[in-house]
């Protein structure tokens, strides 16, 4: 290959002579150019390469076009195989960070208990200590309690019954907020809270740590902004003006450092006390008010629709199912899988 591929000097050159020096300034310029431009055709930015090969791994699973890894102000988007996954879990791996699991079973979802533990116990932050905080009205439901692993422990806290979901829904923030202030937050380093119709069914390391984890709903993820449903009653302190948000975030699986998780469900169970005085509830409940905040206090790590997911024709496919909705999927198509058993 030559040189100066668009240019041939012309014989007889000569320094006495004006036009030649013309002639080789812009033959010197087109080869700088040349050069250049082969030089970047082969040098690709690292970013670039990561970023290729992170989607090269998400495409194995069933999505058909490429997803974000990444969010709009640089937090994590976490997909369990992604490169970057892989890289946050092999950075904390030393740390020995211990961890809470606050679940809320009261009522009818006394029945999913045992069955989130036990598929906690196989997927959730294998190898490292992991505390389950379940508040019940039913104790007597972990009774033979289960058999853990060594570095698991299970603390039962009783509470009143509280009938009916929406008052459930309305509750779940500020008996949260009590637990964390009054005991979660002397004991462990993070908390997730969850619901207790959910079930692990794949690992679930540590990539999801961080100062605050919230979980993209499903239903919602890849669709546009107007479709959310967040708050629009402007009388609600839980209200999102046209315009505002990012994501539309689940209230099944969210967590991170117990500090920041603790001003998170004390500021939201605040906003719904307040809202009930003025005879104002919100239209997701907890869910809205959650949203509210995520908004104004953006999530540090964001995990994708992996960690809530379920079977319906509304919600797209995941490369690795990794936290299930049973009482989403039973809504959905009636039993769960088939099996009338499982709801």
């Amino acid at each position: 290959m030559a040189l100066f591929p668009y240019c041939r000097l012309p014989s007889g050159f000569s320094f006495g002579n004006r036009k030649p020096l013309i002639v080789l300034g812009v033959c010197l310029l087109a080869g700088l150019i040349y050069f250049l431009k082969e030089k970047r055709m082969f040098a690709v930015p690292n970013d670039a390469i990561r970023l290729f090969s992170e989607v090269e791994q998400i495409r194995s699973g069933s999505y058909s076009k490429e997803v974000p890894v990444m969010t709009p102000w640089g937090a994590p988007l976490v997909w369990g195989d992604s490169e970057s996954s892989v890289w946050r879990r092999d950075k904390v791996a030393h740390l020995g960070a211990h961890t809470g699991l606050a679940i809320m079973a009261i009522g009818n979802y006394n029945h999913y208990i045992r069955r989130l533990l036990s598929s906690a116990d196989l997927y959730f932050l294998l190898n490292f200590y992991v505390t389950y905080y379940v508040l019940t009205d039913r104790p007597a439901e972990l009774d033979p309690p289960l058999n853990l692993w060594l570095n698991r422990e299970l603390r039962v806290i009783p509470v009143a019954e509280m009938p009916g979901w929406d008052r459930l829904g309305l509750r779940r923030m500020a008996l949260l907020a009590t637990l964390i202030k009054e005991q979660i937050n002397l004991e462990v380093d993070y908390v997730f809270c969850i619901d207790a119709d959910q079930e692990f069914t794949n690992p679930v390391g540590t990539e999801i740590l961080g100062k605050l984890t919230a979980t993209l709903h499903p239903l919602f993820y890849g669709k546009p902004r107007y479709t959310y449903p967040y708050e629009r009653n402007s009388d609600s302190l839980a209200y999102v003006a046209m315009g505002e948000g990012d994501y539309y975030y689940s209230s099944e699986f969210y967590g991170g450092l117990c500090s920041k998780v603790l001003a998170m469900v004390q500021t939201c169970s605040l906003l719904i006390l307040q809202d009930q005085e003025k005879g104002v509830r919100a239209q997701e409940l907890e869910e809205s008010y959650l949203n509210r905040y995520l908004i104004s206090n953006r999530p540090t790590c964001v995990l994708s629709p992996e960690y809530n997911w379920w079977d319906s024709p509304g919600v797209p496919g995941v490369p690795t199912q990794r936290l299930c909705s049973i009482g989403r999927q039973c809504l959905s198509t009636g039993n769960y899988k088939g099996n009338p058993n499982a709801c």
